[in-house]
């Protein structure tokens, strides 16, 4: 958990990491922050979080529009551990449509330039972690998730990893 936090921190990411959140067929940490002043209207008004994504159905019916909570998160990035910079692309595939997404690559990995073109044009980042108390950023992440739009896929997202951070207030805040 330390190497995340450093990654993070090496992306200039400031939040609380949500580990061990599994979607899509990938495992990840998200690096999440509550709003505090929605958190507060979702307290006082009884709207936890709804971790239902049938209920999210909902944004398609129009007589349910105005039943909708605000996200009470902002999903600032999401790191992802791999082995290999060959793996890297397939591990941040389909979450660099939620938000910026960087593989965390150990520090005694082989560089591999072609992945490393490969992560760059498609937006993804990559930090190495040489040790314990160090993290190195090698591509910057893009944040492409404003080309995809949103969807009831990262909204329902969102709402788990609101639940996260109210089950475990201990969750490692990244300041």
């Amino acid at each position: 958990m330390q190497q995340l936090q450093h990654a993070a921190r090496a992306l200039g990411w400031d939040g609380n990491l949500v580990p061990d959140v599994d979607v899509l067929g990938t495992r990840f940490t998200a690096v999440a922050r509550i709003r505090p002043d929605v958190h507060e209207w979702r307290l006082h008004n009884g709207w936890g979080p709804e971790l239902n994504p049938a209920w999210f159905k909902a944004w398609s019916e129009p007589e349910h529009h105005d039943q909708l909570p605000v996200a009470a998160v902002d999903l600032i990035g999401i790191l992802v551990p791999v082995s290999t910079p060959s793996r890297a692309l397939r591990a941040c595939g389909m979450l660099l449509t939620l938000a910026p997404c960087a593989v965390v690559l150990p520090g005694d990995h082989r560089y591999d330039a072609l992945s490393m073109l490969e992560l760059d044009y498609y937006g993804a980042g990559a930090v190495t972690t040489a040790a314990e108390d160090s993290a190195h950023l090698v591509i910057a992440p893009e944040n492409r998730a404003a080309e995809f739009g949103s969807s009831m896929f990262g909204r329902w997202l969102l709402e788990v990893l609101y639940s996260k951070l109210l089950e475990h207030p201990q969750l490692t805040e990244n300041a």
